[in-house]
């Protein structure tokens, strides 16, 4: 369903989408308008229908204030304050009400900021409050009664004061540190609480502009919608907003009082570096992850705050650190934006639902909860950019998933970033993302299919765990199948339309003895068009065990074709069912690759996932596998050759030492 009340669509200035700035305003207008239906009296809570969250309803209803908040701060403060809906009213009443009394068992009473284990939810929430604050500062924070603000701020400080969770988490109390001393209430404890998180996400950071989400290799979209977004829009508020509201301030003041205020106006700093150029950095890869129908790859955690995925590509038009043009930025947003809205996000009653597409308990997490989609509200973040900017007046341009046949390697996060224009379809290759910390066991039961999986796309979702997982290499010890937790990366490597990525992990085995020794499992993936050759050298496997190769999950639903071919050391294929489907399927299949194991062995495959109406047989893209494998003394010396029959080229792929190289085909 999408929301009712859009404008007509701009095919001129929006070829792509038809979406133009208007779209947003009415598409935040309308989900605001759903979800104040479920208001407290007051508006301290919005307590939306469904299933709670493991944090409790009294935080979920905290939760939809705070982030619908977000929303209309956003919509409210890129109009120069025009507010038609009277939104900023409401939520001003909403909070007298919720910090009157914090932590009472009423009707509008807010629950308190507690460390992370103890009720630490409404420290999340608090970053979107301070955010909302400081972004409508004019025309909320400064006609509330005093009284007011000073019980704000110390709820507010309450995420000052306590744990975060260890990740992005202690971006929140830098935001609302940042919120308090825009408004001249800062001191040791704020300066204390941005100190800290800026320190921390100097240690996060892993280059070519990813960070991961905390200690170890979480790599996902908590980049785009927390780990830049938090920092960046600090400086650009700092710099710009900030700046420009004590300006209107004094010449206020001025003009009722006839003398200036003492003293020089607000500094303003040079920039957010280094958080602007690693955006910019960043939005170079990650604007490959979309795909031509607009949507974000289908991969990491809080996957249903779905369109959030694109306010870092807002904010890099917004502040200027983006490498896109205007028109490219717009279709990519306005693209995403209108991908969900087409396909069942937002339901009858004009909610945001717990899913993908539609409603889909696999995509969600324990801390989901009715109000968590609302975090998409991030992504209206693009409208601080005003109707004259060129985010709205240039045409909008292709998304790169639109351009040519597209390889991306990045040895930071250990991701291939694959692309074919014919079919739009975007394909991730992780090889360094696994969400394990570094202090946590690598335990079966904690195997996350949104990061376990060797591959990802935007027209593809993993299958459910208790389903056959797709895109998965496992080793079969006595009836159980091993899964892959902790991931780590060997290296990547590309060229002229070639990359690859390669990685290691250790089995591990649901019941028994979680691991089996010196058992190892050592991946390379080579891509090219939208062909994927995976090798992978099983190590130390024992005698009797079987190992399994499975390719994508694809349904009736879409009209794509998902191919496995054994290239080496397999005996047998077969199809697995997963009934409960994927985020994309209510049923999916998955093809499977079987064979015996035991010692140390390669087995290698040739793999695709393809939109493409008539594309010719798998089976001729290779006219020749080559195998030199040494197992017989130091198991450790294996390798395989492939001639691609496109044009000759040859593919080497050695492990110990790992080496990987095409060669052009050979002439004269």
């Amino acid at each position: 369903m999408t929301l009712p009340g859009l404008p007509r669509e701009d095919r001129a200035s929006s070829p792509y989408t038809g979406y133009t700035r208007a779209h947003w305003e009415a598409v935040a207008d309308g989900l605001l308008r759903a979800a104040w239906r479920w208001a407290t009296p007051r508006g301290a809570l919005l307590d939306l229908p469904g299933r709670p969250s493991a944090s409790g309803v009294r935080s979920d209803g905290l939760e939809g204030y705070a982030r619908t908040f977000l929303a209309a701060a956003f919509r409210v403060s890129g109009a120069g304050g025009a507010d038609p809906y009277d939104w900023l009213e409401r939520y001003a009443d909403g909070l007298a009400a919720g910090t009157r009394t914090p932590g009472r068992d009423d009707a509008e009473s807010w629950p308190v900021i507690r460390d992370v284990h103890a009720g630490g939810q409404p420290m999340v929430e608090s970053a979107s409050v301070a955010l909302g604050l400081r972004l409508t500062r004019p025309w909320l924070w400064d006609r509330l009664d005093g009284a007011v603000q000073d019980r704000t701020e110390e709820w507010l400080r309450g995420a000052l004061r306590h744990v975060p969770s260890p990740n992005n988490w202690y971006l929140f109390p830098y935001t609302v540190a940042g919120f308090l001393e825009s408004v001249g209430r800062g001191d040791a404890e704020t300066a204390r609480a941005r100190s800290r998180a800026l320190d921390l996400l100097e240690g996060w950071y892993g280059g070519q502009g990813w960070y991961a989400d905390g200690d170890g290799r979480a790599f996902d979209h908590y980049n785009g919608w927390a780990l830049h977004l938090y920092p960046v829009l600090d400086a650009h508020l700092d710099a710009h907003l900030d700046a420009h509201l004590d300006a209107h301030l004094d010449a206020h003041l001025d003009a009722h009082l006839g003398t200036p205020l003492d003293g020089p106006g607000p500094a303003v700093p040079d920039g957010p570096a280094p958080h602007g150029d690693r955006l910019r950095a960043h939005l170079e890869s990650f604007s490959l992850l979309f795909g031509a129908d607009g949507a974000p790859i289908h991969f990491g955690r809080s996957l249903t705050y779905r369109f959030a995925a694109a306010s870092a590509v807002g904010l890099g038009a917004v502040t200027g650190h983006t490498p896109l043009t205007p028109g490219t930025s717009r279709r990519l947003i306005s693209g995403s934006l209108r991908y969900f809205l087409d396909r069942g996000a937002v339901g009858a009653d004009g909610l945001l639902g717990l899913g993908w597409h539609g409603p889909h308990g696999a995509t969600l997490q324990r801390y989901s909860g009715p109000a968590s989609p609302y975090w998409a509200s991030k992504a209206f973040v693009c409208l601080l950019a005003p109707e004259t900017h060129p985010l709205w007046t240039q045409t909008e341009q292709p998304a790169p998933s639109e351009g040519p046949d597209r390889v991306l390697a990045l040895a930071a996060p250990g991701l291939l970033v694959q692309s074919t224009r014919a079919d739009g379809i975007v394909r991730l290759h992780n090889h360094g993302s696994d969400h394990v910390g570094p202090d946590q066991p690598e335990a079966a039961r904690d195997e996350d299919p949104l990061y376990s999986r060797q591959a990802y796309s935007t027209r593809s979702g993993p299958t459910a765990r208790a389903n056959t997982p797709d895109n998965h290499l496992a080793v079969v010890v006595a009836g159980a199948r091993s899964v892959r937790r902790r991931i780590h990366p060997l290296g990547t490597g590309q060229g002229s339309g070639w990359g690859w990525a390669a990685s290691w992990h250790r089995p591990v085995f649901p019941g028994g003895p979680p691991t089996v020794p010196g058992l190892r499992v050592e991946s390379v993936t080579f891509v090219r068009g939208r062909y994927e050759l995976r090798v992978h050298r099983v190590y130390g496997a024992p005698y009797g065990a079987r190992v399994e190769q499975t390719g994508w999950a694809t349904g009736p639903e879409e009209p794509l074709r998902s191919e496995l071919h054994p290239v080496h050391g397999w005996e047998a294929r077969d199809e697995a069912r997963a009934p409960a489907g994927t985020a994309f399927t209510r049923w999916a299949s998955v093809p499977r690759l079987t064979a015996e194991g035991g010692g140390t062995r390669l087995y290698a495959a040739l793999v695709a996932l393809t939109g493409e109406t008539g594309p010719e047989p798998m089976t001729e893209a290779v006219t020749e596998a080559v195998t030199d494998v040494v197992t017989a003394v130091t198991a450790d010396r294996s390798s395989i050759e492939v001639r691609w029959a496109q044009d000759g080229s040859l593919t080497r792929v050695a492990f110990a030492p790992l080496r990987v190289e095409h060669l052009p085909p050979a002439t004269g």
